[in-house]
């Protein structure tokens, strides 16, 4: 399968240098390119990509804003938002969480770091290397905890005392495995958790679990 990924930044040389990396992979191809966020969510309609490779920080309409444009469209959601940041310079990550983003890659990642990141958002996994993961927490942890949300607390009450345990590791940025290894239990039984969270609070992928894990109060900081 070819995994077709729509562009989204202001500058055109970037836009140029990621169409040749992109279109390099043999299992990836160029759908599009948008210079602004407006015209990223235009094109998300009419290519329907599979990724959207979104920068922040656009004129107009940000990259936060096109997010949740695509993500709350019946027409594009099933498509995922991979967001480029430099997470020492970018105050709206958290937001692009919100937003429905599925992850996240550095700006100064290598060639082959980018095409892995596109390749994991493709197939639904959310937010990408456990040390990626934490960098964004640490964002989060700088910030004061959002009040808990009524919504959020009751789709809690449904889960048992064991999923919740598993989604304050979620949220700490711990892999299946390492989750495994702090709550004694199988690999396959940490995954098999995470799905059962990813259903019963009806999140896209692992990226909304750490958003609930915030939201909700369970998670407070590192």
């Amino acid at each position: 399968m070819t995994i077709g990924v729509l562009i989204a930044d202001d500058q055109a040389l970037l836009r140029g240098g990621f169409r040749v990396l992109i279109e390099s992979a043999p299992d990836m191809t160029v759908v599009g390119e948008a210079a602004d966020g407006a015209e990223a969510a235009l094109m998300a309609r009419q290519h329907r990509p599979d990724v959207v490779l979104m920068d922040i920080r656009m004129p107009a309409v940000d990259g936060i804003e096109a997010t949740r444009r695509i993500t709350s469209d019946p027409a594009t959601a099933a498509g995922r938002v991979l967001i480029l940041t430099t997470f020492d310079h970018d105050e709206y990550v958290y937001g692009a969480l919100r937003a429905g983003a599925s992850g996240f890659v550095l700006k100064d990642s290598s060639p082959e770091e980018l095409l892995a990141a596109i390749r994991v958002v493709a197939a639904g996994e959310g937010l990408l290397a456990p040390s990626v993961t934490r960098r964004l927490i640490d964002e989060f942890s700088r910030r004061p905890p959002p009040a808990p949300v009524s919504e959020l607390t009751g789709s809690l009450l449904s889960l048992t005392d064991r999923e919740r345990e598993v989604l304050v590791e979620v949220g700490r940025g711990l892999s299946n495995s390492e989750i495994a290894e702090r709550l004694h239990m199988s690999p396959a039984t940490a995954k098999t958790h995470v799905s059962r969270l990813l259903t019963k609070l009806a999140a896209r992928d692992r990226a909304q679990l750490v958003v609930v894990a915030y939201e909700s109060g369970l998670v407070k900081g590192l």
